[in-house]
């Protein structure tokens, strides 16, 4: 492709690499987000009907702030990190020298189409790189107002945009790379990951999987729906790290069931699809999807559907077959199912049927419980008593395990993602035992004794 070696060609100039230059091209992006803030919250509102809200404090604000972040440290995580030394290398000072991967490839899902597709790309300027963007295709409003930012701010040597479908993607999979970002579903992110051993190509998938929620008895029950219905409702489900399923104690279920009702009319109102504050099923693919999932189903509340938009609106369902499709898969969508289990064994019953989720949430009022639900079971991350809010905080890794994803990245994690973390270590001159070089003439108990200098 033209335009890798075209990227190739401007990286080897060694611009990239100065922390002047990247940070000027952070404050240029900040300033063309700004500016373009409420068109960014149009086209996606053309695409979906995300409402404002959500998209500025999910999709612009959070690129702000990962920015920000960037701008506030770059100089620091940039300069060559001090490491201890030892005395298998005495005397000498050792280093950590952060250095850019080279050419990056960000692949981006339509869920959250500008956020998921500009975060990577921050961290990949913040530590030195080019790279090449692939919004998604089911968003084209938003994908074109992504390319129109990219393309007033960088040339394409530098920052460049890709449009189109499955095979402009497979396409660009083909290509080597020094690094590929991919947002999406688990059995695309396998064709990633395949397309990506070709040239041994490092790969950071961010994935999904079926999210338990835990509710005990001893659960704010109240607070616990009004939270779970939030972290489901946002983006109307259309999240990787939504509340999948929820498995609550027996004892405590209906009162749940009614805590949720009430959060949801609370929230958006006996008709939902009336609401300003929830979005729509990004396509008819997807919407179809979603109302197979619902055939045979015991709704408990909700189902409402508006085919002409695309809209379903939160929907309650009592404990479906585990074999059943809605069952199989991630969700990804405004439909909740509602489980209960009497003992631990029952929660682990159904949890272990699956592959580690991206997310898990535990809302308990015991703290060996809660302890227990953490270290027990394999997730990418999660919250106690809240949902979602774990992808707030900079300062926390965001990134699944086993199939919901490898590598991770916000804030540092970021900068380390695309960075190669080169050891350094520089000798002095003016001592140089002689114990490593040949002929050898220690005994081995010597060199068995070695192990205490490293």
């Amino acid at each position: 492709m033209e335009i890798i070696e075209k990227q190739k060609a401007f990286f080897s100039t060694q611009k990239t690499r100065e922390v002047s230059f990247r940070k000027k091209a952070l404050k240029q992006l900040r300033d063309e987000i700004i500016n373009q803030e409420g068109a960014i919250a149009e086209a996606i509102y053309a695409d979906f009907k995300k409402p404002r809200f959500e998209t500025f404090i999910a999709e612009t604000q959070f690129v702000l702030a990962e920015i920000n972040t960037m701008l506030k440290n770059l100089e620091m995580w940039a300069r060559p990190e001090r490491i201890s030394g030892n005395l298998a290398n005495f005397p000498s000072r050792n280093y950590v020298y952060s250095e850019p991967l080279g050419q990056i490839l960000v692949i981006a899902p339509w869920n959250y189409p500008f956020q998921l597709t500009l975060a990577p790309m921050v961290g990949a300027i913040a530590a030195g790189n080019t790279m090449v963007v692939k919004p998604s295709e089911l968003t084209p409003n938003t994908s074109a107002i992504v390319e129109k930012i990219i393309n007033k701010v960088f040339d394409d040597e530098y920052v460049a945009v890709v449009q189109g479908g499955v095979e402009v993607s497979q396409a660009l999979l083909a290509q080597r790379w020094n690094h590929i970002f991919f947002t999406g579903s688990t059995q695309v992110g396998k064709i990633v990951y395949e397309s990506a051993a070709k040239h041994l190509t490092p790969v950071t998938l961010e994935l999904g999987g079926k999210n338990p929620c835990i509710v005990d008895e001893t659960a704010n029950i109240s607070l616990a729906a009004k939270r779970i219905v939030w972290g489901k409702s946002i983006n109307l489900g259309q999240t990787c790290i939504a509340p999948d399923y929820v498995l609550v104690k027996h004892a405590v279920k209906n009162k749940l069931i009614e805590a949720l009702k009430n959060k949801i009319v609370a929230s958006y109102g006996d008709k939902q699809s009336q609401s300003p504050d929830l979005a729509r099923v990004v396509s008819e693919r997807h919407y179809s999807r979603m109302k197979l999932l619902l055939e045979g189903q015991q709704v408990l509340y909700g189902g409402e559907t508006v085919d002409e938009d695309c809209f379903l609106g939160l929907t309650l369902v009592d404990e479906p077959d585990l074999d059943s499709p809605l069952m199989q898969g991630e969700i990804f969508g405004p439909i909740l199912p509602i489980l209960s289990y009497k003992d631990e064994s029952d929660i682990d019953a159904v949890i272990k049927r699956y592959e580690k989720p991206l997310a898990a949430y535990v809302f308990s009022g015991k703290k060996a419980f809660q302890k227990r639900c953490i270290t027990k079971y394999g997730f990418g991350g999660g919250a106690i008593n809240d949902t979602v809010i774990q992808i707030a905080n900079k300062k926390l890794p965001f990134g699944g395990t086993g199939h919901s994803g490898i590598g991770a990245y916000h804030g540092k994690t970021s900068f380390d993602l695309f960075s190669h973390k080169k050891a350094i270590v520089k000798r002095g001159n003016w001592i140089d035992p002689p114990l490593r070089y040949a002929p050898y003439k220690l005994p081995e108990r010597i060199a068995k004794w070695v192990k205490h200098l490293f």
